[in-house]
């Protein structure tokens, strides 16, 4: 009797302890550490902890002054990214050094909340372990309040807004190869203002992503990274890993999540009107679909 007794209760914790884990609020944002020093020390110090903890830097990005992005990623990553429906989008994660004012911020984007806004089949709750022991972690940040795995995995910003299962078709090609082999050599010539970032192979699958940079002026200042983020990344402590957007390659064809779910995700608490809002970026979501289709299409 005894003996059901406590596998009774063990049962009880355990279920606890499941509920627990599934109602944490998840924020798509870590802070590592701010302080003194400049981007280039601290960037560099990233890189060298990133690695010796089993990372590999497949890129980094300057978005703008101030602002250096590192993309890293490992063999959970991608494993997880082989095992998930449109895996590849949270095959990577990324490392934004950002000088604020007398101070130098080290965050990264949070792989737990990634995984679920990603439907991914593993939370990466192991490689967010990995990453606080390399970099550090000091708070989660990006939304007041959060959302639990579950908000997450069926979020979209409101009612006529993308899920993560409404992506852009931008392209489609005779084969995998034919497509990866055209998309990666039209990034790297970066003409129509989108370069590659970072190109990342998921092992076992017929599937790559790409990471994009965009700059455009006048008419395309829409689609270019720094006017987007000197409106949506307003607040003091800055979310600069949002940076840089995907384009993935699965199959014969070419996709990238449609702007209104990929900003909405990483900035759910902007509102809909006023200053530093959505509608100050209206023109965006169209833009940076324009600019990905003109970059990677035939």
């Amino acid at each position: 009797m005894m003996s059901i007794k406590k596998l009774l209760v063990s049962a009880c914790l355990v279920l606890v302890a499941m509920g627990a884990q599934a109602d944490e609020m998840l924020k798509p944002f870590v802070l590592a550490s701010k302080g003194a020093g400049t981007v280039a020390e601290k960037a560099a110090e990233a890189k060298s902890a990133l690695t010796k903890e089993g990372f590999t830097v497949v890129g980094d990005y300057s978005p703008y002054p101030g602002a250096e992005i590192i993309i890293v990623t490992n063999n959970e990553l991608k494993k997880n990214a082989a095992d998930s429906e449109n895996g590849g989008y949270g095959a990577i994660q990324r490392v934004a050094i950002t000088k604020v004012d007398k101070e130098i911020q080290v965050s990264y984007t949070n792989p737990v909340y990634m995984a679920n806004m990603y439907r991914m089949k593993g939370d990466l709750s192991n490689v967010a372990a990995e990453l606080a022991k390399a970099l550090g972690k000091e708070e989660d940040f990006g939304s007041a309040r959060g959302m639990t795995a579950r908000q997450a995995r069926k979020y979209h910003y409101m009612i006529g807004m993308e899920y993560f299962t409404d992506p852009s078709l931008l392209a489609t090609y005779g084969s995998y190869n034919e497509a990866v082999q055209a998309v990666d050599s039209r990034l790297t010539a970066g003409k129509n203002g989108v370069s590659k970032v970072y190109r990342v192979d998921i092992p076992g699958k017929e599937e790559t992503v790409f990471g994009v940079s965009m700059k455009g002026s006048g008419d395309n200042k829409y689609m270019d990274d720094q006017y987007i983020m000197s409106v949506i990344d307003f607040q003091p402590i800055k979310s600069t890993a949002h940076l840089p957007y995907e384009v993935l390659v699965s199959g014969n064809k070419v996709y990238a999540l449609y702007a209104r779910f990929r900003i909405a995700m990483d900035f759910p608490d902007l509102r809909m009107m006023g200053d530093n809002s959505f509608m100050k970026i209206m023109k965006s979501p169209e833009a940076i679909r324009m600019a990905l289709q003109n970059a990677v299409q035939k």
